[in-house]
């Protein structure tokens, strides 16, 4: 059993309140979002689940999931009016809720467009304290905490590709924290997902970019 214990499941994130799940959390979606996606934020769709549908005004659930497409910290007074600010910006942001099937009740469904025109939809969940969980990304499950340096692997579902990245990793003594895989169907689309107690060397990284049967890597630095 993973016992590990982080600072803020004591004593909380420092924070723009009023909420730890509500707002810390939700700028935590939004800032994990925003980086899976790779760039600025163009447009964004963000649909609110659960107990976000019902309290994302009142509790700033709104204003702080922009914020983090601003890639704003949970403490940056910005997030008071991120609102206003994304709209200085040119992003164009679009409120709605939504049913999602088995979602936790504090999760928001983002559809993101970036300045080159990238597209991702990223679903997260504000799970307590400031902690979050991506659970989806472009219909794929994961899960990704930001806690931890992360490697997102989309890729051809072939044979052979989890040893390979795994004996690449190896060869750099990077150690797998946790991993989880997901897939469309057999021999589809897939994508894997570690979290790594050290940060992968660069060459690595490039080298697993170039392997045969890998579509896109991502590398997702734990959030500060």
């Amino acid at each position: 059993m993973d016992m590990e214990m982080h600072l803020f499941d004591v004593i909380g994130p420092v924070m723009i309140g009023p909420s730890s799940s509500h707002t810390a959390g939700a700028c935590r979606i939004g800032r994990t979002a925003m980086r899976l996606l790779g760039e600025d934020v163009k447009t964004a769709d963000i649909a609110f689940c659960g107990s976000f549908a019902s309290t994302y005004r009142g509790h700033g659930t709104d204003r702080a999931v922009v914020g983090g497409l601003m890639n704003f910290h949970t403490y940056d007074e910005r997030l008071r009016s991120s609102l206003h600010i994304a709209a200085e910006r040119g992003m164009d942001v679009h409120f709605s809720t939504v049913n999602l099937k088995n979602a936790h009740p504090n999760t928001v469904r983002l559809r993101l467009t970036g300045v080159t025109g990238r597209n991702i939809e990223v679903v997260g969940a504000s799970v307590g304290g400031g902690a979050i969980e991506i659970r989806q990304i472009d219909g794929l499950n994961v899960s990704i905490t930001a806690r931890k340096h992360t490697l997102i692997i989309v890729q051809n579902d072939e044979p052979g590709m989890v040893a390979n990245v795994i004996m690449l990793l190896s060869s750099a003594h990077v150690n797998i924290a946790t991993m989880n895989l997901s897939r469309s169907n057999a021999g589809g689309q897939a994508i894997m997902c570690m979290e790594l107690d050290d940060l992968p060397p660069e060459p690595i990284v490039d080298a697993l970019r170039v392997m045969r049967g890998i579509i896109r890597v991502t590398l997702l630095k734990k959030l500060g």
